[in-house]
């Protein structure tokens, strides 16, 4: 997730019990790669193996050159992105729109396939829109080029994140072609992870907006699926622990400017359904100093903590209460 899977919050997500973390997604114009930007999403300095690199772009070969780019700084596994949404992606006919032209869609995978000895893996949806739903099609295409493992985004482009997963059309392409397929869309509960693997076959699942201040819900989710164990909640002070040692981590990847910005969002996503969280967020969203940004943190989680020292989440809402 662009914005979202830095080196910082992969290397979190992995200590929870993540499998892969996939890097933000690189744009394949060569003219971006020394940009700040870029550099930092290539960096996968002590970084836990294997390191996977999602590419962008619609020129096969200029794809092609950004795979190897990214292989001869680190990458182990090239992923290809035609699942992204944003209409800067897909208005330059990269991400999701290259489900409408299923012919770039080989050319683009040969090419890069072609290109790299490690493995190339797949990012779709479900087709651009309801009456173009061309997933099969599309996974066919994967595995005829070469393609190791397909994820997919149970939606259309032009569902975006609105609506439910259609999970009926990830059972399909499974039951259809014989690639590794991971799951994804509305896993938020190790429940719902459990139920995803069942009622489609896919062989993984991927979490995105889940994970967004939860990093444990890894660690819940592997619980469940090898007992059938639902973890108790994550105290407040490991949720504290946690946030301080992830805004740590970004001051000391970005900068302490930069880090205080970026900062601000996993902020609020850890706080943001705790009881108190949105009176916080206003209080510390346009803080500027890492010291303050840290002692402010510190202070909301110390006050939550003298009432109770454990959270509950509620599995509907997401909402979390004192338990």
């Amino acid at each position: 997730m662009a914005g979202v899977t830095d080196r910082p919050f992969r290397q979190l997500c992995k200590k929870f019990g993540a499998g892969l973390a996939v890097s933000e997604m690189i744009s394949a114009k060569p003219e971006t790669w020394s940009s700040d930007k870029t550099r930092a999403r290539i960096n996968h300095e002590g970084e836990a193996e294997p390191r996977s690199v999602q590419i962008a772009g619609a020129d096969p070969q200029l794809m092609a050159a950004a795979a190897q780019y990214n292989v001869a700084r680190g990458a182990q596994i090239i992923d290809i992105n035609m699942g992204c949404p944003a209409k800067k992606v897909c208005n330059v006919m990269a991400g999701s729109a290259l489900l409408r032209d299923e012919a770039l869609v080989a050319d683009i995978v040969a090419a890069v396939v072609r290109a790299v000895d490690v493995p190339v893996t797949l990012k779709i949806r479900t087709g651009w829109d309801k009456h173009s739903r061309n997933a099969v099609r599309v996974a066919r295409i994967a595995r005829e080029e070469g393609v190791q493992a397909l994820a997919m985004h149970g939606r259309t482009r032009a569902c975006g994140f609105g609506g439910e997963a259609e999970y009926d059309t990830i059972a399909e392409v499974k039951a259809a072609v014989a690639l590794p397929l991971i799951a994804n869309g509305d896993i938020r509960t190790p429940e719902q992870a459990k139920h995803v693997l069942a009622y489609t076959g896919a062989d993984a699942i991927m979490i995105g907006r889940g994970a967004q201040g939860r990093p444990w819900i890894f660690r819940e989710i592997n619980r469940y699926l090898a007992s059938n164990e639902l973890l108790p909640a994550p105290s407040v002070s490991e949720i504290k622990t946690a946030l301080l040692g992830h805004l740590h981590d970004l001051y000391e990847f970005y900068g302490y400017e930069k880090g205080v910005r970026i900062a601000r969002k996993h902020i609020h996503w850890y706080t943001r359904n705790l009881v108190g969280g949105q009176q916080f967020w206003t209080s510390v969203s346009e803080v500027e100093s890492a010291q303050q940004q840290v002692l402010l943190v510190a202070h909301f989680f110390d006050q939550l903590a003298e009432h109770d020292t454990r959270l509950a989440y509620s599995t509907s809402e997401g909402e979390a209460l004192t338990a």
